[in-house]
């Protein structure tokens, strides 16, 4: 049988998406038996909006204002407010399917039960180039390893437990918290689970430049972490010395600039391949179109990276509690 389930998530200046999430909370075939939304100090009326929802909410709804709290920190005080021994976490500016707490909840009644539930997230479109962003970037369904699988906050459900044994959302990280928070439950034991069709649905940035402030702020959190330090360092001998080699090169021989062809091919083939079947029913000049933005996003989200990282570095190096970071996250 499912225990009490409390939904939790933050938000922050959602005005124009807040809508979205909560008629999807309202619409759960397996309704919330508690729902807590902590606003971060929204100035544009999305806490009016929650207020004026919890009013006639179908579900038992607390909002609680914390002025300047991360994404982090107003996890922990959702979850700390929260009265259910399960936990379900979801993000603003999503919508969820109808189903999605109840598929997302049912592993729990299984034996053995899990611990962690991981749910997965889809793109939802708006513009050929939210199309092409979030088709490159993200992984499909068919590419995700259960086992290895780390849960986006989008879409986790865990027993209140084990956040109370790793201490919670990490509060002094503000990007890349879910992925340090889910290192900690793995390395603490708990038994994980994947439900693929509990999926939420979200936007991928309207524009180029919100792209590259978005994964600038990715790769700062790396750094501030001390993540995935082989492909940081890996992406920086990529620009900084093989495309200046073979630039080089190509001007002693015009053939070395075929090498540098297939290599930029290659980089770019995991998102071309992801891309490909959502080309199926565009028009030729929009197959096109999508096309020629994968090289910009690829090359826009990669310098993105590059400046990021040493920021969080830098960061971390002055202010970061130290921590003995498991061997896999570099």
């Amino acid at each position: 049988m499912i225990q009490s389930v409390s939904v939790v998530a933050t938000v922050l200046n959602e005005a124009a998406s807040i809508d979205r999430l909560l008629r999807s909370l309202a619409g759960q075939t397996r309704t919330p038996d508690q729902v807590v939304i902590v606003d971060g100090g929204s100035t544009d009326g999305t806490a009016e909006a929650l207020e004026a929802f919890r009013r006639q909410a179908p579900f038992a709804m607390q909002v609680l204002v914390r002025p300047g709290a991360n994404i982090s920190a107003g996890r922990n005080a959702a979850i700390e407010a929260a009265a259910g021994p399960l936990i379900a976490i979801t993000d603003a500016g999503v919508r969820l399917e109808p189903d999605w707490l109840e598929r997302l909840t049912a592993p729990f009644a299984e034996q053995p039960a899990p611990d962690v539930v991981s749910g997965f997230f889809v793109p939802e479109y708006a513009s050929l180039f939210e199309l092409a962003l979030g088709a490159t970037t993200l992984p499909r369904l068919e590419e995700i390893d259960p086992e290895t699988f780390y849960p986006s906050s989008r879409s986790v459900a865990l027993r209140r437990e084990a956040w109370e044994q790793v201490g919670g959302y990490p509060e002094w990280l503000d990007y890349c918290e879910d992925l340090l928070f889910d290192f900690a439950l793995r390395d603490a034991g708990y038994r994980f689970a994947f439900a693929p069709d509990a999926v939420v649905h979200f936007r991928p940035r309207s524009s180029l430049r919100a792209y590259y402030r978005q994964y600038y702020r990715y790769a700062r959190g790396d750094g501030k972490a001390d993540f995935w330090r082989y492909r940081h360092a890996l992406r920086y001998g990529t620009y900084l010395v093989g495309a200046p080699l073979l630039i080089a090169l190509a001007f002693w021989h015009p053939a070395w600039l075929l090498l540098g062809a297939v290599g930029a091919l290659g980089m770019l083939r995991g998102g071309l391949r992801r891309l490909w079947p959502h080309l199926q029913g565009l028009s030729w000049p929009q197959r096109l179109g999508a096309l020629a933005w994968a090289p910009l996003i690829r090359l826009v989200g990669d310098v993105a990276k590059m400046l990021g990282y040493p920021a969080g570095v830098v960061w971390r190096l002055r202010h970061a509690p130290r921590a003995p970071w498991p061997k896999r996250q570099w």
